[in-house]
């Protein structure tokens, strides 16, 4: 029976479909962060420092980024379930690579070819849903997986905490490579095909596109909210740990505890539409900015480990309604050039999460986590004060 027929019944089951994205989206992009916590551990097993180590996230997060800008275009060439299912097993093939070597710097390598595997599933994810369902579900659907990216963020750090206590830091990739396996294997049985979109993909239209964009001022400055976005986040969570085992004396079973109740903030995510809906785009934008750097100042400043918890998860809170909200506006400013500015938004976004590990290095190495905190509440702070900036239109 050929599954992409469209009179499969698979193929109208839209619930089904979405469910298939959603696990798709939390599973890829929680590759992102797996090394988070495990830097400490990569720095004894390596016998290198912490700085060095760092690389093993931003070179994922940077070749993810740099991929982020051609999966859209070569999914029109070739097809979205296509690209989404040759980087899927690129990504396995790496994933399991990876912990056979002893070496830092193959370890290294090995993470950017998974970051630009991991590249081909979220642009193409949300293209996939503008291809394949009627639009009256389309915006659910792409909250749901916009939700699964966020959920992943700290997922992932919980996945890779557990494994590596039980079984080694060996353990988290060949456990998450099995993963990557089983959801290779669902979307080429499962997801139906799309039409093949030959016109739209050639590269020197693409880039014009980004020219053209680029001569935006209100998308430059959505732009410039969107680096501090996940670089705040994966900074935040690389001082956290560091800073409740010397402040708090907690050990990685209690650490794991705080990264899990971060969780409770990203379901206000799926909230971010109706807010906007409300209120409009631009307010809720300056609203979740506002909470997250609220929450990030707060944790600085706390000495009590439950408030501490507590207002990590307001700070989760602001960037779950941030990005959300943040991808919807510069679809909206991009106008005929939406999908671009989305992809160049998904660039952007993934500079800054490479930034995130050498940021926190940097603000650790001053000694004093009252700085750390301080100078990533100014990170985010410049996102919010650059929101005020922006025109409505």
């Amino acid at each position: 029976m050929e599954l992409s027929k469209e009179n499969t019944p698979l193929h109208q089951n839209y619930n089904v479909l979405t469910i298939i994205l959603f696990w798709c989206g939390l599973v890829v992009v929680a590759s992102n962060y797996l090394t988070i916590p495990l830097m400490s551990i990569f720095s004894e097993a390596f016998h290198a420092s912490i700085a060095h180590v760092a690389w093993t996230g931003s070179a994922f997060s940077f070749c993810y980024a740099v991929g982020s800008l051609f999966s859209g275009p070569l999914s029109d060439r070739f097809g979205r379930k296509q690209v989404m299912f040759i980087g899927l097993l690129m990504l396995t093939i790496s994933t399991f690579a990876l912990p056979i070597f002893s070496n830092l710097s193959w370890v290294i390598a090995l993470r950017s070819i998974q970051g630009f595997a991991a590249a081909s599933f979220a642009p193409v994810a949300i293209a996939y849903v503008v291809d394949k369902f009627p639009a009256q579900k389309r915006v659910t659907t792409i909250g749901f997986i916009s939700s699964s990216f966020l959920i992943s963020a700290i997922a992932g750090q919980i996945f890779s905490s557990y494994i590596s206590q039980q079984f080694g830091w060996q353990g988290v990739f060949y456990y998450s490579g099995s993963i990557y396996l089983f959801s290779a294997v669902v979307v080429l049985l499962l997801l139906p095909k799309t039409d093949i979109k030959q016109a739209n993909s050639k590269s020197k239209t693409m880039f014009q596109q980004f020219q053209t964009l680029l001569t935006d001022k209100s998308l430059i400055q959505a732009y410039s909210i969107a680096i501090t976005l996940l670089l705040s986040f994966v900074a935040f969570y690389t001082v956290l740990g560091d800073y409740l085992t010397e402040t708090f004396a907690l050990n990685e079973d209690e650490i794991l505890y705080v990264r899990m109740v971060g969780i409770i903030g990203m379901f206000f995510a799926p909230f971010a539409g109706k807010l906007a809906n409300k209120y409009s785009l631009l307010t809720v934008l300056r609203g979740g900015l506002t909470v997250g750097v609220i929450g990030i100042f707060i944790v600085g400043m706390s000495t009590n480990l439950f408030f501490l918890v507590i207002m990590s998860v307001v700070f989760v809170t602001g960037i779950a309604i941030t990005v959300p909200t943040l991808i919807s506006f510069v679809g909206h400013l991009g106008g005929k050039n939406h999908g671009a500015a989305v992809s160049l938004y998904t660039f952007i976004l993934f500079i800054g999460t490479s930034l995130g590990p050498i940021i926190a290095v940097s603000l650790l190495k001053t000694g004093s986590y009252l700085i750390a905190f301080v100078s990533l509440t100014l990170i985010l702070g410049m996102g919010l004060a650059i929101s005020f900036f922006i025109t409505k239109r």
